[in-house]
């Protein structure tokens, strides 16, 4: 099981990885959802993470609000993935949406273009997709070769048990093409009954492991 713990800085990132977190999703501003963290923050917890051979997965979002981004906005993310890639990161954590609410593939693109070699996450810009358009974007995105979607299942406003019915269904239907990473709600006291309602292998959050 891999338990992605997801890390503000770098301030609880070695208590995490002591008590069994096995990846790190690496943020800034966890208040908004998570932005891009600093390049001194990445380096430092890349040279600590990489001693205990636990991945980093960095977050790329250039500010709090919605997912859709202006050309300077996506400049940025690019500029920013470029910064992370060269600091050694495991991975990166993005998502772009379009005014429409569908995911917007010209910034999917373009940041695939420059990511080769690295994990990619698509966090949960996700849950803003209506049903038809998460099955059609867990398609699209196989295709792409993205590694998992980030997914709470539901609103914020819905706790994680609520979500588990259309979790299950998303995994069921991605169906092992593409890991669906569950997220948003999960702890260590839940985790287990979780991952083997799920039938997963790996979960995020902010108290999956306790320290």
């Amino acid at each position: 099981m891999i338990k992605e713990f997801c890390a503000e800085n770098f301030t609880d990132l070695p208590k995490a990885i002591a008590a069994g977190a096995s990846r790190i999703e690496l943020c800034d501003n966890l208040a908004v959802g998570g932005t891009t963290p600093s390049l001194g923050v990445i380096e430092e917890a890349m040279a600590y993470a990489s001693e205990k051979h636990v991945p980093i997965m960095t977050m790329i979002r250039p500010r709090g609000g919605n997912f859709v981004y202006n050309d300077l906005e996506l400049k940025i993310i690019e500029n920013d993935l470029i910064h992370a890639k060269n600091a050694g990161v495991d991975g990166i954590v993005f998502g772009c949406l379009t005014a429409e609410n569908e995911v917007d593939e010209e910034a999917v693109e373009m940041i695939l273009g420059n990511s080769s070699g690295l994990q990619t996450t698509f966090h949960m810009a996700f849950d803003e997709l209506n049903h038809e358009e998460q099955l059609k974007t867990i398609d699209w995105f196989v295709q792409l070769g993205i590694d998992r979607i980030l997914t709470h299942g539901g609103p914020a406003t819905q706790t994680i048990d609520e979500c588990l019915p259309h979790l299950k269904e998303l995994v069921d239907y991605a169906d092992g093409r593409i890991i669906i990473l569950p997220g948003g709600g999960i702890n260590a006291n839940n985790i287990d009954k979780i991952i083997e309602f799920l039938g997963v292998k790996e979960a995020h959050g902010t108290k999956i492991v306790t320290f």
